[in-house]
């Protein structure tokens, strides 16, 4: 003879518990969210949007310069001039975004810049190369310079720092070896090579004077930003950034991700020894010394992580108008060079300051 338990009220029973657990979660959940503070609210809209940081920044100085030094700084010339300026050390910052959004860092990008112009201007000028082969000589020994960085970093597993610090070395004294330490001169450019100059050349456009360089800068960061967040080769250079050995696990082939971001910076840095040309007038073998801790400055107030794997690379675009914006603004007012670098600074701490802070916002 058997005999029969009923479980239903157990069943019950448990149900009832569940959904009362469920009903406590949410509950909290509402509290917690009713009781954010509106410093929190803000630190957990600005993880999600971490480029607002430096858009903020951005309008704020234009806003606060503007009402200092009145129409002086808001006239056409002066805001264009403003992008004609920023136009290199925006080139070079594109590069080193890519570098540092994988948990690295670049300090030859400067480097690599200055000898491939040294290289460009040798072939078309002192050697009678035709332009164009000498522009793609440029072009290709730039994406072989970023490569051999990205070699090293991934076959000898060498720390990016200590290894672009000495290629940053080398691609100098190579610069020094094929220059003679020695410029080409802006009327040599012109009779050889007039088209090593186009990126210095100026259009007008609402009554403003803006340069090709310029132009170039932007397409640069439009053309990565589409690499960044329309390809599946984009998705891995955040995953790798983020977590390297995460993103091994998934997969993703990050050695040949890691080559192919050196590779692109190079060749980046060769479209601005192209556009540096033009910018200085020359081929000057001392231009740009202080480039790779300017492109570094304009990637930390844009917003980009220096963790990696976190970080829009349009915001050191902003970033590096910021700094154009401040040096402006300041010596319009009449404050002295020493003064603007020293702003520049606390820009650089406060930045990475906010960037921790938004790093902390809980999950």
């Amino acid at each position: 003879m058997t005999s029969s338990v009923d479980t239903a009220p157990a069943a019950r029973g448990a149900q009832a518990y569940e959904e009362s657990l469920e009903q406590s979660d949410r509950s909290l959940a509402e509290f917690e969210a009713r009781h954010q503070s509106a410093l929190d609210r803000i630190q957990h809209f600005l993880h999600g949007y971490p480029t607002m940081v430096p858009v903020i920044v951005l309008l704020v100085s234009v806003l606060a310069f503007g009402i200092v030094a009145g129409d002086r700084f808001f006239s056409a010339f002066n805001l264009s001039l403003i992008m004609q300026q920023v136009s290199i050390i925006g080139i070079l910052a594109a590069a080193q975004s890519l570098v540092i959004l994988t948990a690295g860092i670049d300090l030859s990008v400067a480097a690599i810049m200055v000898l491939m112009s040294v290289i460009m201007g040798n072939l078309a000028v002192s050697m009678g190369v035709p332009t164009p082969i000498a522009l793609l000589v440029g072009f290709a020994g730039g994406t072989a310079a970023g490569a051999l960085n990205g070699l090293l970093v991934t076959r000898l597993k060498l720390p990016p720092f200590i290894t672009t610090l000495g290629t940053w070395n080398i691609f100098f004294a190579l610069n020094l070896w094929l220059s003679g330490a020695q410029s080409i001169r802006s009327q040599d450019i012109d009779e050889q090579a007039p088209i090593l100059k186009i990126f210095g050349e100026n259009f007008g456009m609402f009554g403003a004077q803006f340069s090709y360089g310029s132009v170039l800068m932007v397409l640069i960061f439009a053309a990565l930003w589409y690499l960044l967040n329309r390809t599946a080769w984009g998705r891995h250079v955040y995953a790798v950034g983020d977590d390297k050995e995460a993103a091994e696990l998934a997969g993703i082939r990050t050695n040949r991700t890691l080559v192919s971001v050196y590779a692109l910076a190079g060749l980046v840095c060769a479209l601005g020894a192209w556009a540096s040309i033009g910018r200085v007038g020359s081929v000057s073998p001392q231009s740009f010394y202080e480039g790779n801790l300017q492109s570094i400055t304009a990637v930390v107030i844009g917003g980009i992580s220096l963790f990696g794997g976190r970080g829009s690379i349009m915001g050191p675009l902003i970033g590096a108008l910021i700094v154009g914006v401040f040096q402006s603004g300041l010596r319009l007012v009449g404050v002295d060079v020493l003064w603007q670098v020293f702003a520049i600074g606390w820009l650089i701490i406060i930045a990475v300051a906010i960037d921790q802070w938004i790093r902390k916002v809980s999950a």
